[in-house]
């Protein structure tokens, strides 16, 4: 009776999970001012960071006010890859808005997303 071994397939099985596992990783937002959910006096500086650099010419993100109208802004990556910043032109004006991100990152993929906030 021959013995088969299943450790060499174990330890190839679990190279490729690993070696699969920080592939299948996507960016995400980690941190935002203002922050989703929040309440802020007026503002002109919106920053996103995302756990992931960016790849700029596919990253940004839209202030879209409770009519649903964007607001201009100019946005900007910072030198670590993982910042968006936005300046708006002025500060906005009391009520709530979105913020609708979309971020490729190194390896490609693309994410999406969004979080409101309330100007008083």
């Amino acid at each position: 009776m021959r013995y088969f071994n299943p450790a060499p397939f174990i330890a190839v099985a679990a190279v490729v999970a690993f070696a699969a596992g920080p592939a299948a990783a996507h960016a995400r937002l980690v941190s935002a001012t203002p922050a989703p959910d929040s309440t802020v006096a007026a503002t002109r500086t919106l920053t996103l960071t995302f756990s992931e650099r960016s790849v700029p010419a596919f990253s940004g993100f839209d202030v879209v006010n409770a009519a649903e109208e964007k607001i201009a802004i100019r946005t900007s990556v910072a030198e670590d890859g993982r910042t968006l910043t936005g300046a708006l032109a002025r500060p906005l004006a009391a009520g709530t808005y979105r913020v609708d991100w979309r971020i490729a990152s190194s390896d490609g993929h693309r994410m999406t997303g969004s979080y409101t906030f309330t100007v008083r």
